[in-house]
């Protein structure tokens, strides 16, 4: 039962992460709000809700030993990693996004290798290369949502790609980090603090972005996006996550990105905010083998 549990709030997570990548660009390809402005308000709330969940629920109190741990998951699984994303993600396409983000079970492997001191056999190396070669064939592609774009945005794409590459590094180090401090504090405790010392990180870059939005100029439809990016995607999806990761390994919690790249595909095709091409599927397909591979290994 569990273990069931655990799978429903992964489930849930990455069908919010899924859907994150189409209904994010909404906002950021129009402009209303630029990427470290929009991280700045999703830190801001996702913070207020987490410190109101905590005082109703939990109060928990931390040892002081564990604050640089904390002060390590702020950086790396609130700020670096959000804030690369959305800059990522406004630079290049949903399913690039979504399928760049599959390598990070692989990216566990190897910091789980160089912090918990984990072996690496020639099976899982092989898996790793295989799974990287497919993330280097997409972020090299030149396959975009319109011939006009693919024509004037190949190198801003490129950076993009990277952008969200090295965020899902980074969110691979949170997960690793965090595993200890789960297994010692309720959940909620540890992406409590997470958000609160990651506000310290993202004020200096979101700030200004924030303080300039006009939110005048929000429609309906604009509105509920902002609302489901910072509701949906930050505070419910790490909670998800948080719990999850309470119940299983970071590895599985890991493997459940492979659902983000099909989730966040079809709802791009349908919403027409993206398209599929020979070199995305071929990329994709290369990443998930190498993930199973070096899982299996």
């Amino acid at each position: 039962m569990k273990n069931l549990l655990a799978h429903f709030f992964l489930f849930s997570a990455a069908l919010l992460y899924g859907a994150n990548y189409t209904i994010a660009k909404l906002v950021l390809d129009d402009g209303y709000i630029q990427p470290l402005g929009f991280i700045m308000l999703r830190v801001l709330t996702a913070t207020t809700l987490f410190w109101l969940t905590d005082r109703l629920f939990i109060r928990e109190r931390i040892e002081r030993q564990d604050l640089p741990r904390l002060v390590l998951l702020a950086l790396f699984g609130v700020a670096l990693n959000q804030m690369l994303f959305f800059s990522g993600l406004k630079l290049t396409y949903p399913i690039h996004a979504a399928l760049i983000m599959t390598t990070t079970p692989i990216l566990i492997l190897l910091i789980s290798s160089v912090m918990l001191r984990e072996r690496i056999t020639r099976n899982k190396l092989a898996g790793i290369l295989l799974g990287i070669s497919g993330a280097v064939m997409l972020i090299l592609s030149n396959s975009g949502a319109s011939a006009d774009r693919a024509a004037s945005g190949h190198s801003a794409h490129i950076l993009g790609d990277l952008m969200v590459f090295i965020n899902a590094l980074s969110y691979a180090v949170y997960l690793v980090l965090a595993r200890k401090l789960m297994r010692k504090y309720h959940p909620i405790t540890v992406v409590k603090w997470a958000f609160t010392f990651g506000i310290l990180f993202v004020l200096p870059f979101g700030g200004r972005q924030l303080a300039v939005v006009d939110w005048h100029s929000f429609s309906t439809g604009i509105w509920l996006a902002v609302v489901y990016v910072v509701v949906g995607t930050t505070f419910l999806a790490y909670m998800f996550n948080a719990l999850a990761l309470k119940m299983v390994s970071p590895s599985v919690v890991g493997t459940y990105i492979y659902l983000q790249p099909l989730l966040a595909t079809l709802i791009a095709l349908a919403l027409g905010a993206d398209v599929l091409t020979a070199a995305k599927v071929l990329s994709g397909l290369l990443i998930v083998l190498g993930v199973m591979w070096a899982l299996r290994a």
